[in-house]
């Protein structure tokens, strides 16, 4: 083990296992019910299970012999009780360890070493490269796309005592913490009932509006403090995605009414947080002329969350519009006294919207094969004997469908497909353009795939010249990584689907390596197809003027066991587009990743360095070649 290794790990001990040790002593000797004796009787069987091991005892007979030596219990059920009420104790011990964990996580991590926003505005300076990277921040964006994993989540009550008591372990609140524990002991740490699309919506929500909305909004303090040039009113460096309540792929219980309820949850979550800041800016920005804006805003923004059968009647313009009329009168009478604290917000407002975070729609592509089945044979809405003609008749067909498919005709997968693809665009009237406006085919194995997808739209009440949505093509199987570049030229060359990337600024989002190409092939066949891929649709996109964005699932490079996510952005090269850095982030990783506002940050920050980093070291010799 190297020096900075042992450091590191003495370090670790420290901040974390020294602390956990302490406050576990504390939560053993807890004094209620059922807890005191627990934790007692848990350190003794702890014990004895080393000891019976090393004796070569079987499970059964250390069981046995503890029960028989430390306790009363003649029957099985207090035994089996107590047990239960071990493996309760023991998830407590852990949430117990992740917040102290998260406590730690500024020692035990340098913040402003490499890969931070720090280093690399120290390496802009040296290298005297602030003009190339403020033309890379107007173009690149890193964005996180949240996704369900419910068995990985604590309940909503658990993360905020796990929230407050990082707080408390932080600021060595001893009472606090005591008070905490003793809350923590007396609250489920499980469901009786089965979580809903919905339940695991609003679990990524609580992240969303606790930990994201903060984290961001440091960073674009950072840039805006650091690089004055850099014009914040475009495109933000940083974005959100959201799969829970539009992923019918993942969780087939998702209908159109969840991804609705979902859209309305998000836009919801994030008037909250804007709500809340006005309320507290308020307090500084007491000013004539100032507090009357504010007070407005504060109004506009609490009738559409907070009075029931209130129109929606809010946009991200005329928020910005309200703070930009502070800011005015601030810069001009008051010595642009708090301006921070306004254009702090002002950020938050440019990258979340009303929306929070991008609801996207993702469903298996044979599924719309089946829809439009229905459609032609139902309504007539497509030539007769669709299924029986060629691919290329159909993608004819498709790109020349006219009138619109009536819900009311159908039932089941039909209707809720036509109904969602026409619930888009409600939820793009009130959470804006960007709350949902990209569809991801699962198991994309052919243009035809994708076509399907824009046809169904059109028929779905969307006029050609105001499709608002990218089809992202997703592929997953190693054969479908190797047919993505043919599929792709077909798709530029095709005169239809390239008038909609047109109208779409010429630009196209790839999805690659979700989980089945690591199924499929294995780990490094998954891999090196995925790189072999990118570099491929890299150079075809370019040589038709497409901007190509590729969007990497967990299950694709960066993935699960696939080491430093963002070691693997940084390797990547001149050779594959670096446009964007997008990447699904599932529920076990926004716990461990992202779990409070610091790692957010430090991980957050590290991605952007990664994508920035080629951009001006062009001789870094850490690339990967096909």
């Amino acid at each position: 083990m190297t020096h900075p290794s042992s450091r590191e790990l003495e370090n670790f001990k420290n901040e974390v296992g020294i602390k956990f040790q302490l406050y576990n002593s504390l939560f053993t000797s807890l004094p209620f019910h059922r807890i005191e004796k627990t934790g007692i009787l848990l350190s003794l069987f702890h014990n004895h299970c080393e000891e019976g091991y090393e004796k070569g005892m079987s499970p059964a007979e250390i069981v046995n012999d503890f029960f028989r030596k430390f306790t009363s219990m003649d029957e099985e059920k207090e035994q089996t009780d107590l047990l239960f009420r071990f493996v309760q104790y023991a998830e407590r011990q852990v949430v117990l360890f992740d917040a102290v964990e998260d406590a730690a996580f500024g020692s035990i991590n340098d913040l402003v070493g490499p890969g931070s926003l720090k280093q690399l505005q120290a390496k802009v300076a040296q290298e005297r490269s602030e003009a190339a990277f403020i033309q890379k921040l107007e173009s690149f964006a890193v964005a996180l796309v949240l996704t369900a994993h419910p068995t990985q989540f604590y309940p909503g009550p658990v993360l905020g005592i796990m929230n407050d008591l990082s707080k408390a372990l932080r600021e060595n609140n001893a009472s606090a913490v005591n008070r905490y524990l003793q809350q923590l002991g007396k609250t489920p740490l499980y469901k009786k009932q089965r979580p809903t699309p919905y339940d695991e919506a609003v679990s990524l929500v609580w992240y969303l509006e606790n930990v994201f909305y903060h984290a961001i909004g440091r960073i674009m303090s950072f840039f805006r403090e650091q690089f004055p040039d850099y014009v914040q009113d475009g495109r933000p460096v940083v974005k959100m995605g959201f799969w829970p309540g539009g992923d019918r792929d993942g969780n087939p219980n998702v209908t159109t009414e969840t991804t609705l309820k979902v859209a309305e949850a998000l836009r919801s979550a994030i008037i909250k947080c804007y709500y809340t800041e006005v309320r507290r800016l308020r307090r500084r920005l007491t000013f004539k002329g100032v507090d009357l804006i504010l007070s407005e805003l504060e109004t506009k923004l609490y009738r559409n969350i907070f009075i029931p059968g209130a129109a929606p009647d809010l946009t991200r313009e005329e928020v910005l519009e309200a703070l930009a009329g502070v800011k005015d009168i601030l810069v001009r009478d008051h010595s642009s006294l708090f301006l921070p604290l306004l254009e702090t917000l002002a950020s938050k407002v440019r990258v979340f919207g009303l929306y929070f975070a991008s609801l996207d729609i993702r469903q298996e592509s044979s599924v719309h094969h089946e829809v439009l089945t229905v459609l032609g044979e139902k309504q007539g809405l497509l030539p007769a004997g669709y299924s029986q003609l060629d691919e290329e008749e159909k993608m004819d067909a498709l790109s020349n469908v006219s009138g619109k498919a009536d819900p009311s005709f159908y039932e089941g997968l039909a209707k809720d497909t036509i109904q969602c693809m026409q619930a888009v665009k409600e939820i793009q009237r009130l959470n804006g353009q960007e709350g949902c406006n990209r569809y991801v085919i699962s198991q994309c194995g052919s243009a035809l795939n994708v076509l399907e997808v824009y046809g169904l739209f059109l028929l779905s009440g969307w006029k050609r010249e105001s499709l608002t949505v990218d089809i992202v093509p997703l592929f997953e199987t190693i054969e479908d990584l190797k047919n993505a570049p043919d599929v792709m030229r077909k798709l530029y060359s095709h005169p239809v689907y390239r008038g909609h990337l047109e109208r779409r600024g010429n630009s196209q989002t790839i999805m690659v390596g979700f989980s089945d190409g690591t199924k499929d092939g294995g780990y490094l066949m998954a891999n090196w197809s995925i790189y072999k891929a990118k570099a491929e649709l890299t150079k075809i996109s370019a040589a038709y003027g497409i901007d190509v964005v590729f969007f990497d699932g967990r299950g694709g490079p960066p993935a699960r066991g696939g080491g430093k996510t963002h070691r693997f952005y940084a390797s990547m090269g001149k050779n594959i587009s670096t446009k964007e850095i997008q990447l699904t982030v599932q529920g076990q990783t926004v716990s461990s990743n992202f779990g409070n506002v610091e790692a957010a940050q430090f991980n957050i920050e590290q991605l952007l360095n990664a994508g920035i980093i080629n951009e001006l070291s062009p001789e870094n010799s850490k690339t990967l070649n096909a």
